[in-house]
């Protein structure tokens, strides 16, 4: 069965005063938070084992038949250890996403269907988007390269051009077998550098506040393959009031689900 682990431990301070009485994931867009509106779709594909890592105001986020786990010091981190405060449960597949995402079920299923040990679905078309959520595309914008064999060589960086770009990572990924075992193994290296008082990975940023880019980046120096998943738009985040705006304008829901326009 696989699990889907949702990291919504964040505050979301640029859509404050939104999140001054409620985490970021319970933010509503078109009447439903966008934690309700990913739990939706995991269950309408089939997901049914879901694990939310709380933090900030967390008995607010309270659905039923959900597990919840707690990053006790959610103000003082980032995405890796929102993570690994549900490693004991990662099992033999999981799938890892963001709280401030929407994204239609063909996304998910896009996913679902790929057997890499390490998935990681991207944006071709990520440039309608960004164009309607900033007036530069590369405002916010960070590099995410990818090869021949369809497997990502670089994210997470700070692109010189649009051509370092070849897909926007929107924070949905899946890890399998010995993708797994992959993702321990560059962890606790970089925790080790992170107690000798070294910058691990990069050296972007302190251990404590690694950031999910930081260790697939890693993983890819490491040398173990990071699969793209392409996927063509369908998928929005929402990380400011002007970003909330826009996705209730770009939601269309239907009968059976919804879809997003762009």
């Amino acid at each position: 069965m696989t699990k889907m682990i949702i990291l919504a431990a964040g505050q979301g301070t640029r859509l404050q005063p939104l999140t001054d009485d409620r985490p970021k994931c319970m933010v509503e867009v078109q009447g439903k938070s966008m934690l309700a509106w990913q739990i939706e779709t995991a269950r309408g594909v089939g997901v049914d084992s879901i694990t939310v890592v709380r933090g900030y105001k967390e008995d607010i986020i309270d659905f039923a038949n959900v597990h919840y786990l707690r990053n006790p010091v959610f103000d003082s981190t980032n995405m890796v250890e929102t993570l690994w405060c549900a490693e004991a449960s990662f099992g033999e597949e999981f799938i890892v996403s963001y709280g401030d995402i929407i994204y239609e079920k063909r996304i998910l299923q896009g996913l679902l269907s790929d057997k890499h040990d390490i998935a990681v679905v991207v944006d071709k078309a990520w440039q309608a988007l960004w164009s309607k959520r900033f007036e530069n595309v590369l405002d916010d914008a960070e590099t995410l390269k990818i090869n021949e064999k369809g497997l990502i060589s670089e994210i997470g960086q700070i692109p010189s051009s649009i051509d370092d770009i070849h897909a926007q990572y929107i924070g949905l990924m899946a890890f399998r077998g010995e993708g797994i075992k992959a993702l321990r193994t560059v962890y606790e290296k970089a925790q080790k550098d992170g107690q000798r008082g070294l910058l691990p990975l990069r050296g972007q940023r302190p251990f404590n506040n690694l950031y999910m880019t930081d260790i697939l980046q890693g993983l890819v120096d490491e040398g173990y393959a990071v699969n793209a998943v392409p996927v063509q738009h369908g998928w929005l985040e929402v990380d400011s009031v002007e970003d909330l705006k826009l996705a209730e304008r770009l939601i269309l829901p239907d009968k059976e689900s919804f879809t997003i326009q762009t």
